[in-house]
């Protein structure tokens, strides 16, 4: 299913055609297919080059490693997570590895690697979904993940399928349109309280 923005502007078509579905195909993602998303994660910029970002993965044809990572998603989202090709845990290490000194871009970083993932998979046919909704303790515990790194989203990615594969309930929300703040709500001047020329 494409559901393409309603732009302003004309921007890319890989950005006008990225958005997050529920609906996802029950097959695994391909070994090869993985690896190149994770490429291009691996060419996002980082502060200092420092590349902080660490991504737990389990592909569909793990049935182990997949529910383990699925097992740590919150309810609602293990309704239709649970077809996905390949779950995934973003990862940000939270110190500088030349230094030991916090790094307060980790984060940020990990944010643009995951964008420039989401970007890759949209021009291979490969569609993701971010969440919030995960327990970070759980992962941490279950996945082994050492202190200094700091699980921060979770990630299912795969193949679309149509709308009605999910719960009535949600298939509402997958066809719904997408919408977005005006720039003016979010684009400012010099100043916070000046609006942008």
């Amino acid at each position: 299913m494409k559901k393409d923005a309603d732009t302003t502007l004309p921007i890319h078509e890989l950005i006008r055609g990225r958005w997050s579905p529920r609906a996802f195909e029950p097959r695994s993602l391909e070994r090869e297919t993985l690896e190149l998303l994770f490429e291009a994660a691996r060419w996002a910029a980082s502060c200092f080059n420092e590349q902080p970002w660490r991504f737990l993965t389990a592909r569909r044809d793990d049935p182990a490693g997949f529910e383990l990572l699925l097992s740590t998603l919150g309810e609602s989202n293990r309704r239709w997570a649970a077809n996905a090709g390949a779950l995934v845990i973003g990862v940000a290490k939270e110190s500088f590895t030349r230094n030991d000194k916090p790094n307060r871009h980790a984060r940020y970083d990990l944010g643009q690697a995951v964008a420039t993932l989401a970007l890759q998979a949209q021009s291979i046919g490969v569609v993701l979904h971010q969440m919030a909704g995960f327990d970070p303790q759980k992962v941490r515990a279950l996945s082994e993940v050492p202190e200094g790194y700091e699980p921060l989203v979770a990630i299912a990615l795969g193949y679309p399928a149509e709308p009605t594969s999910l719960p009535d309930d949600l298939q509402e929300r997958e066809r719904a349109p997408r919408t977005r703040k005006p720039q003016t709500d979010f684009v400012f001047g010099a100043h916070f309280s000046r609006a942008a020329e």
